[in-house]
């Protein structure tokens, strides 16, 4: 009697398409939690008698902490592995999608959506961590792009399908929608790991991080929210660099680990990388924005936002094999220069009110966001020990949202002033300044 054993590598191979786009889906999921809600704030604001700027708030506050805690769930998935860090984020996700849509008042709503994006910073970290840990190679890279390809696909749809749900059912069933992420995960459960290094979580330096990078995005979205949160964000970051500072001074493999922090190529690469979801954040609220005061309607702005879904969903296909054939670091500096084009196209797409020329403009940010995110991943993967992955990729992740804060930022504070397409064409310089922090990568990877 003979007994074959068993791959685990090839077992993995073998379910990696299962598993990145279930957690493509888990991450667009949590996109979309700022993406449909988009289209329901008119509707919100007079429900709960507050004015549209206060509304917004809605999906700033989400914003926020999404950005805030992607590097807490890092850390933790370091100390204790990924199942039990993702479960929660999913279950304080779906509470707090639940209680937004039943929200009695406006302040309760918020509560909600603090809570609510407080759970979804749990899936773009340890999605990527859980594909970084499970797969290897050409394997991996095509995990990542799947991933990143089924998130943004999601993402896209979010308007339409804030829109019809927002027609059919009401602005609350939007705010629900999250909710669906809790299905997803007892197909994802036997594929997460368990194991960690089981220290213990540095909590001061936890809270001296978050509070920073909040003081962060916090000024990064002033110029839409104004002086108040301004003052707010700058003090935070003030009092919280020095902070910072002597919490890895204290504990040099605490919450923020030197390792990480020192590693140039992680820094540079999360700086340059942060240029593309600017963009496609940019993007996603100018052309709703654009179309919307041209006379369309929610759902019909949707639509228009279906071709760069399905080109969301392709981009897989190349992404995988570009990561193989000219490596990450080269990939994510294509992205950049994608990224830049497109967002030239936009400002002409914007000052001609012109649809088609908008459409592919998104189609173009779509693409740089599914190369940039999986080639950012690829980078930080390889470039840091196992056991400091998690809070690697977090970081780097809290860099990645940042930039989608400063794009979104730039569109709703500079378009009063100077003009959407004013807007849309300083985001264009960015990153191609990413590009000059990337340069120093792309040299040693050379060499």
């Amino acid at each position: 009697m003979t007994s074959t054993a068993r791959n685990p590598a090839t077992d993995h191979a073998d379910d990696s398409r299962r598993v990145s786009v279930l957690l493509g889906l888990l991450f667009g999921l949590a996109g979309m939690g700022s993406s449909s809600a988009a289209v329901a704030l008119a509707l919100l604001a007079d429900d709960l008698e507050v004015s549209a700027g206060l509304a917004a708030w809605v999906i700033s506050l989400y914003v926020l902490m999404l950005a805030v805690t992607t590097a807490l769930y890092g850390r933790i998935s370091d100390l204790v592995g990924v199942r039990r860090p993702l479960l929660a984020g999913l279950v304080l996700m779906s509470v707090g999608a639940l209680v937004a849509a039943l929200a009695p008042t406006f302040e309760v709503l918020l509560v909600a959506r603090i809570v609510q994006g407080a759970g979804a910073a749990a899936v773009p970290t340890l999605g990527v961590a859980v594909l970084s840990a499970r797969y290897t190679g050409e394997v991996r890279g095509l995990a990542f792009g799947r991933l990143a390809g089924v998130a943004a696909a999601v993402s896209c749809l979010g308007p339409l399908i804030g829109g019809l749900v927002e027609a059919a059912f009401g602005w609350r069933a939007v705010m629900a929608l999250p909710i669906l992420g809790a299905l997803v995960v007892p197909l994802l459960w036997r594929a997460l790991p368990t194991g960690g290094s089981g220290a213990r979580l540095d909590i001061v330096g936890a809270v001296v991080v978050a509070l920073t990078a909040a003081g962060m995005v916090l000024l990064v979205q002033s110029p839409s929210a104004g002086l108040l949160v301004a003052g707010i964000g700058a003090v935070l970051l003030v009092v919280g660099v020095p902070a910072v500072r002597a919490t890895v001074r204290r504990r040099p493999d605490g919450f923020l680990p030197v390792e990480v922090i020192r590693n140039g190529t992680v820094v540079r690469s999360a700086v340059a990388a942060s240029a593309v979801p600017a963009s496609w954040f940019a993007l996603l609220i100018a052309l709703p924005a654009i179309l919307l005061g041209e006379g369309w309607e929610a759902w019909q702005v949707g639509l228009a936002m279906v071709p760069s879904a399905a080109v969301a969903l392709a981009v897989p296909q190349v992404t995988g094999p570009m990561l193989t054939r000219i490596g990450p670091g080269r990939a994510l500096a294509v992205a950049g220069l994608v990224a830049s084009g497109a967002l030239l196209v936009a400002t002409a797409g914007a000052h001609w009110s012109s649809a088609p020329v908008l459409v592919v403009a998104i189609i173009g940010v779509t693409f740089a966001f599914g190369l940039g995110q999986p080639a950012l991943s690829a980078v930080v993967g390889d470039a840091v020990h196992e056991d400091v992955r998690g809070v690697a990729l977090g970081v780097s992740t809290l860099l990645f949202l940042i930039g989608g804060s400063v794009g979104s930022a730039v569109v709703a504070g500079l378009s009063g002033p100077i003009g959407m397409a004013g807007a849309v064409l300083v985001l264009a310089v960015l990153p191609l300044l990413g590009l000059v922090v990337l340069a120093p990568t792309l040299r040693s990877a050379r060499a």
